[in-house]
């Protein structure tokens, strides 16, 4: 992360000269040990960070596509004169262990047209989706099970 907030500094200066780069080490290092002493941040958690990060960068790509897919289906539900959407509100109960891990998942069912995330209590979560084939509820769905690999490789429980 003093990396990251080093390169920053130096692409907001636009230029580099020794004082620059000096007054950014030293506020760089300032702020980077404001964030370990109040954010509990450490060279640990950054380490757990980019192990993680293709898995973070898989699912961005699969949550696109997830997207695309459910727009498509969306679409083609509303504009056929032959189908008829017939909404639901289902629930279940994630696997997930974290807060940011169940966050990540209410946003991305939210993200993905025809499902919203209506509320979370714990482990539980409510859907609304637009019709009932939309229901992920049934049982796991890949975005919960890619979200686990990301959280820590845990399996189902």
């Amino acid at each position: 992360m003093f990396f990251l907030l080093f390169a920053f500094w130096l692409i907001l200066n636009g230029r580099w000269t020794a004082e620059i780069a000096v007054t950014g080490v030293v506020v760089c290092g300032l702020l980077y040990a404001l964030m370990a002493a109040f954010m509990g941040y450490s060279p640990r958690v950054e380490w757990r960070i980019a192990k993680r990060t293709g898995r973070i960068v898989g699912y961005l790509f699969y949550l696109i596509g997830q997207i695309a897919l459910s727009a498509w289906a969306t679409i083609r539900l509303i504009w056929s004169p032959r189908l008829t959407p017939q909404p639901e509100l289902t629930s279940f109960h994630t696997h997930l262990r974290t807060q940011a891990g169940k966050a990540v998942l209410a946003n991305s069912i939210t993200m993905t047209p025809g499902t919203i995330t209506v509320d979370i209590h714990g482990d539980l979560f409510l859907i609304h989706c637009l019709d009932d084939s939309f229901d992920m509820g049934q049982g796991g769905f890949a975005m919960e099970e890619r979200l686990m690999r990301v959280e820590g490789g845990h399996e189902r429980g």
